[in-house]
């Protein structure tokens, strides 16, 4: 059975107000499903922890449901009942200073799996379970035409510049250009 990510970008609205004590609660500004529909256990892993065979230091691993919750990822995660795991949180303050050439803590528990493409050059076609995963970094071999090399992520192979997650990061980068950086957060959790 998969695992799947569901939650909502969050802000708190700024203007028409007159003092930072006056910033309304939260809000569900929309619905993560509208914006991602990958299931990326890289991405998870990087970002929270969630299916981290890559080995990576996650950003916002299980920090909860916030206090302050907006009612509607509120009630969406409660629809979810019992089904629903690992919640977390996480501001675009902090995501707009993540250290995107960071690597994983280890190697990859998957072995990388690459073949070659018309112009013979190596291209990653997957990454799985091997008794062979003991072998050090770096360590590569051939079999069957195929290279398979043990790998160290970095947080963008995880979660590329222009990938799935472009249009979340865009849509929290255009509100906090609005709203401040410390007004826009994503809010998760995941179904197995």
């Amino acid at each position: 059975m998969g695992t799947d990510i569901h939650g909502f970008v969050e802000c708190r609205a700024t203007y028409r107000t007159l003092e930072v004590e006056d910033v309304s609660g939260w809000h569900g500004a929309i619905d993560l499903d509208l914006l991602y529909g990958g299931c990326d256990y890289d991405a998870f892993g990087c970002l929270f922890g969630v299916r981290n065979y890559a080995g990576f230091r996650p950003l916002a691993a299980e920090r909860g449901l916030p206090g302050d919750v907006s009612d509607e990822a509120r009630r969406e995660y409660e629809d979810w009942g019992r089904d629903a795991h690992n919640v977390t949180w996480i501001g675009w303050e902090e995501l707009s200073r993540v250290d995107w050439g960071e690597r994983a803590e280890r190697v990859d528990d998957r072995v990388h799996r690459f073949t070659r493409d018309p112009s013979g050059d190596w291209v990653l076609t997957g990454k799985g379970f091997w008794d062979r995963a003991d072998r050090p970094e770096g360590d590569e071999w051939i079999q069957g035409g195929r290279l398979f090399r043990r790998v160290r992520m970095s947080r963008r192979d995880a979660v590329p510049e222009g990938g799935e997650w472009a249009p979340v990061w865009a849509t929290m980068r255009a509100l906090a250009d609005v709203h401040g950086d410390e007004h826009v957060r994503l809010v998760v959790w995941f179904d197995s």
